[in-house]
């Protein structure tokens, strides 16, 4: 198939699916002798992983570690489990970080008039760090 196909089966834009190439995520493609990438349904299922992946929030990295995994048969699922688990504390963390975000905003939200008046606790907040 296409890319436009591939992209279709997969949920992957074309222009993401260059770029996954283009980094080495995936590998190069095999060529049309009209110079058209060529994809199989294994590399739209490879696709599909990587979109899942980064619907996950993996990093590009981390799904390039998962994919190793996944393509080895021989694969212990410690490791596995150990890339999510780290994953998990990551997003963790960026949870902490964004109810922080959050709590702050608020605080400021509420100490501002929101009226006609020039003086905004917001943006004096913003100027001073």
């Amino acid at each position: 198939m296409n890319i436009g196909e591939a992209a279709r089966a997969s949920g992957v834009t074309a222009k993401m699916i260059r770029h996954y190439e283009d980094i080495g995520l995936v590998p190069k493609m095999a060529r049309s002798d009209a110079g058209y990438r060529l994809y199989s349904e294994r590399d739209v299922h490879l696709l599909r992983f990587i979109r899942q992946g980064r619907v996950l929030g993996f990093s590009m990295k981390q799904i390039a570690d998962l994919m190793g995994l996944w393509l080895d048969q021989s694969r212990p699922s410690r490791k596995v489990k150990q890339l999510a688990s780290e994953h998990i504390n990551d997003l963790d963390e960026k949870i902490r970080e964004l109810q922080a975000m959050k709590s702050t905003l608020e605080q400021l939200v509420q100490h501002c008039h929101g009226d006609s008046r020039p003086d905004c606790p917001i943006l004096d907040a913003l100027s001073c760090h």
